[in-house]
């Protein structure tokens, strides 16, 4: 094999290499939002966000009527819509003030709440979760307990996004004084990649939520946080897992990316995922040398012990009975010897919420370019060594003089 041949054959690889993980779901959608569909009360927040297009419609309602939820409703149709009833879904029994009509559209549907924030004080710097003798646990943030802000006043069309934001309702250390909990919602009408930390890639079949801890007042020195999350799926359960990623220039130093989705290897049909990147940043701006390694544990199962998210009441109705299985899973944020929250006061973290195939990584331009010089140099010094051997074999068999 010649060396240009071998090095074209190179390129061809590092291409490949470089395809490899590209999204498979290259569809785009349409985005409409509304606040509060059918009521002009903002005293509560109901977001609705209809992802329409290629035949199926992706609905994500969000709300703090209580936790902060998600429910992901997909339906065959583009014309399938969001019906609420708000006097049934503001009274103490909810169950069916949320329906989607047509009724027979929905093929699928999860929901996602996000329970607790727990705070602890992480004495000998281990940054282990686990309830041991060396933490000490301060009683959990409820987040059904917090006061959220109008939501509609942060919509905005263009970006796609919305932010709920919230504080204790009592806060009787004045930890919020100065600070809020937060979730900012974006979703997506085509494939890409977010401009901010940890740089996601996403698909229009999937919305972004960015947890954020801003300006609150830890209640002791050296605390560390972790979020509660409780998902919802039919018959069976869920499972965790980890997927090795591309350290490339979007995330120096990340390798793994966490996936909580249903644990149906012979489904008919693809099914929702949560999906987020081993990090977090403890400053808006999201640089590496801000970055908090995070760790997720496993799910648990909570039908026995868990009071259902009225959201989620008001759609699935209650009781929910042995065909819907609700778990609880942790995600703590932080690394043994690393910075405390202390040290900023904030604390960011982004996941992506969506349906059928998680997004894959991929090589980057750059390491592609990268790697195609430093392995085709090889190739190329063994043309520029074949062509200088060739020129002195020449000048010594043309300056050689017979001997006779």
């Amino acid at each position: 094999m010649s060396a240009g041949l071998g090095l074209r054959l190179l390129l061809l690889v590092v291409g490949a290499m470089g395809l490899q993980g590209a999204p498979e779901d290259e569809e785009t959608r349409q985005i409409y939002l509304q606040f509060n569909p059918g009521s002009s009360s903002s005293s509560v927040n109901l977001l609705h966000t209809r992802a329409v297009g290629n035949g199926s419609t992706i609905h994500y309602v969000w709300s703090t009527i209580g936790a902060p939820t998600v429910l992901l409703i997909y339906t065959e149709t583009e014309h399938s819509h969001l019906r609420v009833n708000w006097t049934k879904l503001l009274s103490p029994d909810p169950s069916g003030a949320i329906a989607m009509e047509p009724a027979d559209s929905v093929l699928y549907s999860t929901a996602l709440t996000f329970t607790r924030i727990f705070e602890y004080k992480d004495v000998n710097n281990t940054a282990d979760f686990s309830g041991t003798a060396d933490k000490y646990f301060y009683p959990p943030y409820d987040l059904s307990n917090f006061t959220w802000d109008n939501a509609n006043d942060t919509m905005n069309s263009t970006s796609f996004s919305f932010r709920l934001s919230g504080v204790h309702a009592s806060d009787p250390t004045g930890s919020f004084r100065n600070g809020s909990v937060s979730f900012r919602i974006s979703a997506y009408d085509r494939p890409g990649r977010d401009a901010s930390s940890p740089r996601l890639l996403h698909t229009a079949n999937c919305t972004k939520l960015e947890f954020m801890i801003s300006g609150v007042q830890p209640r002791g020195n050296h605390s560390r946080f972790a979020l509660e999350m409780v998902t919802l799926e039919k018959s069976g359960r869920k499972k965790v897992r980890s997927v090795r990623s591309i350290d490339d220039e979007y995330t120096p130093t990340i390798f793994e990316v966490m996936e909580l989705v249903p644990d149906a290897p012979n489904a008919s049909h693809a099914h929702g995922y949560f999906q987020w990147k081993s990090v977090a940043y403890g400053s808006v701006s999201g640089t590496r040398s801000d970055s908090l390694p995070c760790i997720v544990h496993e799910p648990q199962n909570m039908n026995e012990t868990l009071t259902v998210p009225s959201i989620i009441q008001a759609f699935y109705g209650e009781p929910l009975g042995d065909q819907y299985n609700m778990e609880a899973l942790n995600v703590s944020f932080g690394i043994a010897d690393g910075d405390f929250y202390d040290k900023s006061k904030f604390l960011g973290w982004s996941a992506l919420v969506g349906y059928g195939t998680p997004p894959r990584d991929s090589f980057s331009i750059l390491v592609i370019s990268i790697m195609a010089v430093a392995l085709g140099t090889p190739f190329l010094l063994l043309i520029v060594g074949a062509i200088v051997v060739s020129v002195m074999k020449k000048q010594v068999f043309s300056n050689y003089d017979p001997i006779n």
